[in-house]
């Protein structure tokens, strides 16, 4: 499945819907609860939120995250008034041992462009950004370019960024740059992470 993933500049540019995901497991982890959030780009204008449970049909298998998490997070994308011209996932795109991380998956079975957010580094090795917003270092893993490690808010813990499917690095990083606002990860992505947290999603508009 990794090698269905596709590199290249994304369709539209800016893109005017941008959706965020994310995936909770209450009951123990025996349910998986998936959140997508909607926003108007560059507004960040909060368009839509929805939530999918699904039994959780699969244990926790390190390095397999995404065959446990998908089938909720798609049927939450689903549910959405309008599809993303681009979903920023939280978690990995190829920054992945396997090189197909939940973000690839994602983009592999829908054909949306995808980006992977993740909070820590899974493999490959960097150098520290600098402190200030917007620094940057590639994330190279055996000699390849994997991602890149992007401080999104001064002094806090950076970010890794990676290709998920059908979008370049630069626009990765330019686009995750462009959704963070006053918190360390990107608005969308935070809004997924509240609503899969709750039993049912809230829009503020």
């Amino acid at each position: 499945m990794a090698r269905r993933v596709e590199h290249g500049e994304l369709l539209q540019w800016p893109p005017a819907l941008v959706a965020g995901v994310d995936c909770a497991f209450p009951e123990g982890g025996a349910r998986t609860r998936a959140a997508a959030v909607l926003y108007r780009f560059p507004q960040l204008e909060c368009v839509a939120e929805t939530t999918a449970e699904r039994d959780t049909v699969l244990p926790y298998i390190p390095g397999l995250l995404s065959f446990r998490e998908l089938p909720a997070i798609l049927d939450a994308l689903d549910a959405l008034p309008e599809a993303p011209d681009v979903v920023l996932c939280d978690g990995q795109g190829i920054a992945h041992p396997r090189r197909f991380g939940v973000a690839c998956h994602l983009g592999v079975e829908t054909g949306l462009p995808t980006v992977g957010v993740g909070k820590k580094r899974l493999c490959g090795e960097h150098k520290e950004p600098g402190h200030e917003k917007g620094s940057t270092e590639s994330l190279i893993d055996q000699g390849e370019k994997i991602g890149m490690v992007v401080r999104t808010r001064t002094s806090v813990r950076p970010l890794y960024v990676s290709v998920g499917h059908r979008v370049n690095l630069d626009t990765a990083v330019e686009l995750v740059l462009a959704c963070t606002t006053r918190y360390r990860m990107p608005e969308p992505i935070r809004a997924a992470d509240r609503a899969a947290a709750q039993s049912s999603a809230r829009c503020s508009r």
